[in-house]
Parts: structure tokens; sequence; C-alpha cells
């Protein structure tokens, strides 16, 4: 069994002595706290943490965070509490055992909004300090290692968890060698038998083709050595959930996944890694397309490396990877690199700027904290942010960017600076115009064009793949409802009030705060808001305000309250067209007013209106059209048509030649001489839609026409 002095023989050989007895009081307190305490599997309880801090050792943690792993679940399985472990071991390792301690488990099925809250504890965790999260991955990774006492539906939703959150998590740390053995732990428990299959497959393979490997190994060193370029060259094959996923998404069979194994060959320098790549490119034809630099241009969490593929003897692809020895430690141990370092007293550009990268990502989990809307939103923005970036665009000064497989010009924007994407309006991809949903590509330079008045669209969400920007719409948007339904708000409330001959402005302050006291709103704003939204009754609101006593009449409304409230069809996003009659500008239109959705218009001939009027009739107001501009409204037709070919192209010319769109069509043939043709169009007002309807009816194939909306 390994043993606390084990854990110091391994320490002292980058510790000083004085914080290896730190670490060893650490182990002797917990030991005591947890004393009677057992695991499923029966053994003391202890072992874990001292497990935990074992895997932290193998990174070069420093002492602190070895002492946390010591004590991560003292204040949560033990009465000793986070001052207590202050005044014993300082207040750092206070802090990072508080935060390891609420850092509970985490599903996306069960107790949802319990989860993400200690997500979101976790990230702040995180923001002061991030070795909180080194700790806690290796406090999961054991966990992993010693699932086999729990019951199968456990394994299967800790397996779940720590496959959606923590392996992506060590992902974006660059913390490879615990991702992936998360990863395959977690396929383990998830699909044990498809496991154990591959897990075989492999085995047979590399026993099949170890003369094929060692043949390509001798070469490459062998080429190596005759140009007398340092470096050694290393085996490697992927991990097993790696080879499931390639299998599953390219609908092949082991035996056609040919890029099991491959190589990776460790230099000295930079300049050595690219003289090596002409070495083997002279030695093995490349795969084109499959050469990636990341050296040049790093991935977000700081790997660098060269990749390339070739063709090997029998066509066999190969897939090599050359990096500097710092590289490689980079590649293994990500942002705990950085403390490795620093355990030897030094300091390296690469650690140094995974960290910084490290904090930047936390940064912008903090922006998004701020813009979500609860904890729920907050776990979905993040859950998209964990997937790994792979695409780098440039800015017009040559700044490169990286974005996610499928970012689009709205991403972009939004990563460039939260302003400029809320006022983007049009893009240049290569100096040439573009729409802001076009899906970028690697290698592209981007310009922005932005205008002072522009605001994000809800349709924006369906074009974004980055949580930044798509928290960053949300937030927008939500900020712009609240201002446009407090607009609307204060222009029914003064309607309202009108009835008694005065307004918002003309009432005394101590009304307006009496009843903001009574409703329990923080401010005029806050009322004006709800009143916007429906939450409240314009004219329920009015009587408090002017004091009316319940049950009292209420004078002859003046004729400034029997008008309609006035709407263009771009006030935003408080006012909505109903979906059952969809009126048009120059219908006779009614308003709504629905809870959490502002001011919903229906035409005053829909059926709809009857249950409305006989269940919330003080909500339902008159409505009028002021000049429209150029807004489109979606009207559906139904036509009964002769059947004949060349139908939709003569019925899409007509509607293009009267400056209309077809949004949609559909054509169900009644009987071999009549057809139905369902159409939605979108037109100006109620006049363009007459328009479009009387060229239709002088075609001398359509019967009749009908617009619908119940």
């Amino acid at each position: 069994m390994f043993t606390i002095d084990d854990l110091a023989d391994r320490l002292g050989g980058y510790l000083p002595q004085d914080e290896i007895q730190q670490v060893k009081r650490a182990f002797y307190y917990a030991e005591q706290a947890h004393d009677g305490q057992r695991r499923r599997s029966g053994e003391p309880y202890v072992t874990h943490p001292l497990a935990v801090a074992n895997i932290l050792a193998n990174m070069h943690m420093d002492h602190q965070s070895l002492m946390a792993a010591m004590l991560h679940d003292v204040i949560e399985d033990t009465g000793i509490g986070k001052q207590a472990l202050g005044e014993q071991f300082g207040q750092p390792v206070a802090e990072l055992v508080d935060g390891v301690s609420k850092l509970t488990q985490i599903t996306f099925e069960d107790k949802a909004v319990a989860q993400a809250e200690n997500f979101q504890k976790m990230v702040l965790a995180m923001s002061r300090d991030m070795r909180v999260i080194i700790v806690k991955l290796a406090d999961r990774l054991h966990n992993m290692r010693t699932l086999g006492a729990l019951r199968p539906d456990k394994k299967r939703r800790i397996a779940r968890e720590t496959l959606e959150i923590y392996a992506r998590i060590a992902s974006r740390l660059g913390i490879n060698t615990i991702r992936v053995e998360l990863e395959d732990l977690s396929f383990q428990a998830l699909h044990p038998m498809r496991s154990e299959r591959i897990k075989r497959a492999v085995a047979s393979a590399r026993g099949h083709r170890r003369a094929s490997i060692r043949q390509i190994q001798d070469s490459l060193q062998k080429s190596l050595d005759d140009e007398g370029l340092k470096g050694s060259v290393v085996g490697r094959q992927k991990h097993l959930l790696s080879i499931y996923r390639k299998m599953r998404d390219q609908r092949k069979p082991f035996a056609e996944i040919m890029d099991v194994f491959g190589f990776r060959i460790i230099t000295q320098d930079v300049d050595t890694c690219y003289r090596i790549l002409g070495v083997v490119h002279n030695l093995y034809k490349p795969v084109p397309g499959r050469f990636k630099d990341y050296i040049a241009i790093p991935k977000a969490n700081g790997y660098q490396s060269l990749h390339t593929t070739l063709f090997g003897a029998g066509g066999m692809p190969i897939e090599v990877q050359i990096r500097t020895r710092e590289m490689e430690a980079m590649a293994n141990n990500g942002i705990a690199a950085h403390w490795l370092y620093k355990a030897g007293q030094t300091e390296h550009p690469i650690a140094e700027g995974s960290h910084a990268r490290a904090r930047a990502w936390v940064k912008g989990l903090l922006e998004m904290q701020r813009h979500a809307g609860d904890s729920l939103e907050f776990i979905e923005h993040v859950k998209n942010d964990l997937f790994p970036d792979d695409i780098y665009v440039f800015t017009p000064k040559g700044d490169i960017r990286e974005l996610p497989q499928g970012a689009t010009v709205i991403d972009f924007a939004y990563n460039v600076h939260t302003d400029i994407g809320n006022r983007c309006i049009a893009c240049r991809i290569d100096r040439h115009l573009a729409p802001l949903s076009t899906r970028l590509e690697s290698g592209q330079t981007l310009e922005i064009i932005t205008a002072p008045g522009a605001k994000p669209n809800p349709a924006w969400l369906n074009n974004v793949a980055t949580a930044k920007a798509r928290s960053a719409i949300r937030h927008a948007l939500k900020h712009q409802q609240q201002t446009e339904a407090a607009q609307l708000g204060r222009r029914l409330l003064n309607k309202a009030l009108s009835a008694y001959e005065t307004s918002l402005e003309e009432l005394p302050d101590e009304a307006l705060d009496g009843v903001l006291r009574e409703l329990d709103m923080a401010d005029e704003d806050a009322l004006l808001t709800a009143i916007g939204l429906g939450s409240r009754v314009a004219h329920v609101v009015a009587r408090r305000l002017v004091a009316v006593p319940e049950g009292a009449s209420q004078n002859v409304e003046p004729p400034s309250a029997r008008e309609p409230i006035m709407i263009s069809g771009a006030e935003g996003m408080v006012i909505k067209y109903a979906r059952c009659c969809h009126p048009l500008p120059g219908d006779k239109v009614v308003g709504h007013l629905s809870a959490g959705k502002g001011i919903v218009v229906h035409r005053t001939k829909c059926r709809n209106l009857a249950e409305l009027r006989r269940d919330d009739p003080e909500k339902l107001f008159a409505l009028s059209w002021v000049d429209q501009g150029d807004e489109d409204f979606p009207v559906p037709l139904r036509l009964e048509v002769e059947s004949r070919r060349g139908l939709v192209a003569e019925l899409a010319s007509v509607v293009t030649d009267a400056d209309a769109n077809i949004e949609r069509i559909d054509i169900e043939e009644r009987d071999a001489r009549l057809s139905i043709v369902s159409l939605t169009l979108a037109v100006h007002n109620r006049g363009h839609l007459a328009r479009i309807i009387k060229r239709l009816r002088n075609l001398s194939h359509v019967s009749k026409i009908s617009r619908l909306g119940n």
C-alpha cells in the first residue's frame, strides 16, 4: 500500500524538507479527522486524499496544493470548518480546501439547478486560484480509478459528468495526461463491452503490425541520425475513446482504422523541429491537407507541436508529431507546468503563456456568468465553451483569433469585443463583403463593419457557435427587451392615467413611491417594464396611483383615453404578431397584453379574441397602424389551381415581380386536374397583399385564392 513516507520520498526530488513536513502534517491531520470513515471499497478514507496528493506530485505541484489535496474532504465530511483549517495551515490552503469542497457532483439530467449553482461556485473559486481546478481534477481522476465499488447506475452517472465536464476542462487547460485517462475510464464505465473489444483489437493489431511499426520507427530514427539531427522517435497509440469515436463518426470497423498507431519525435529546439519535418517529408510522402503547425499558431490551451500524416509502407497512414521537450511537458501537464517550472525556481515562457491563457479563459467564464440569466443558462454556455478550438482567423492588423469549428462572423465580432459584436452590421472576409452568418475557415482575414445604432438580432442565436457570443447576444436582447418594455409600459400607463386627466410626469413623487412599495417594485423602470411585459395591468396601476377607492365608479374617459395605441410594426421585441391570424399593416387590429411577452397583435376577426374577451377583457385594447416602413410580414394564402407543368416557377415569377418573397410553398394534389397550393408570402402591408392577389387571380389556371388565418 502506498504510504505517506513513500510520497515524502517522491517529494524530496523537488520540494525542500520544511515544505514536505507541512504536507506530512496535513496528512496526519486528515487521518485523524477521517478516523473511522471508510470508502465503499472498505479501505480507510484517508487513502483517497493520499492518492490525490500522489497524482499532484506527478505534476510537481507546490506544497500548498498537496496540503489541500490531503484536506480536500475535511470541510465536507467532518465537523472541521474553514476557519480552523486556516489557523492550522494558513489562509491560502484553507481557501483551496474551501474551493474544492464546494465542488459537488455535476450532471445535466437530475437536480440541474443545484448542480449548476455548484458549478458557478467552482468558477468563482478558479478565478481566485487556478490550483482549485487542478486539485479537483486529481480528485476526480482517483474517483474514476476506484469506481468498481459503486452501483452500475452511479458509475454511469459519474462517468457521464466526467466526460462532459472534467475531461473537457482538462483538455481546455492542456493537461493531456489527465484528460486521456479520464476519457478512457469514462468510456470503460459507460460502454464496458465496447471498451474491452477495442482494447483486445488494439493488442491484436499491435502484434500483427509490430514488424511494420518497428521498421518505420527505425527508418525515422536513421534519417534523423544521417542528417545529424538530435531527436528521439517514440511510438504511440491512440487511446480507446479516440479510436471508438473515429469508428463511430466514420462508420468504419476497427480493421479499416489504419492510423491507430503513430510516432512522436522529441527534439531540443524549435529550429530542429522544422528541419525534422523536412526530413520525414522527404522519407515518406505527406498526405495533402493533413499538416498542422501548432508551433506558429498554438492551440487555445497552449499546446504546441507540428502534426503531419505520411503515406507509409503499403499505403498505411503514419501520424507524426514533432515537438521540443518543453512542448512535450506542456502537452502532458498544461497549466500545471506553470507550477512545475516554478518548483525549479525558473520562469518559462511556454508555461507562463499557458497560465495566462487559462486565466483569460476563466475571466471569460466570469463575464458569461454576469450576462447569464441564471445558473442553468450559464452551465449551457460553459458546456458549449468546452469544445476544443481548431479554427484560426486574423484581424486586419494580423492578430490571431482562435474560434471553434463552425464559428461564424458573429462569433468573431464578439471574440474581438462585446461592443463590436452588438453593433456589427456586415463584414469583409479577405476584402470581400460577406453576410454575418458566413461560417469561417482557417486563414481568413476579417474586418467587421459596425454602425452606432445597430442592435443584435434574435436570429443571430441560430448562427453562433461560441458561448461568449451566445451569452452576450442573450444579455443584449434581454436589456433591449426591458428597455422597449419600459417605453411601452410608459405609453400604456399614461393612456390609462389620461382617464383621470393626469399623466405619470404630473403625479406627485409620494404617490408613485407608495405604489412602488405596495407592489414591491424596486423603482419606476421596474414598474413600467412589468406593465410593458403584461405582468401588471396599466389601468389597475393607474387607479392606485390616483388613489381611486376599490369599487368606486370611474369617470367617463376623455377622448385621449379612448384613442387607440399607435403601432408601426417595427417596435421591436415587446410587440408580437399573432400566428393564428397573421395581422398586416392596414388590417383592423386589437392588442392583447400577454404576461411576459408584451402586446400580441390580433386581427379583429380572429376567432381567438372571443376567448380573450371572456377571460382577460381588461388586457384588450384598440390599436392603430401608423405609416409603415419596409418591414415584411408573413401571410399564408391558399390557392386552388389547375395541375400543370411549371406551376411553381410561374407563381414564383408573379410574386417576385410584385416585390414580395415566398417563405414557404407546399403543393397537394386534390385529383388529376386540381391542386391545392399553400403559400406563405412576406409582404409589406394589406395593400401590397391585395396587389399580389390581384396578379395571381389574373393567371388563367388559378380558380380560387383565400387568405388564411383561422
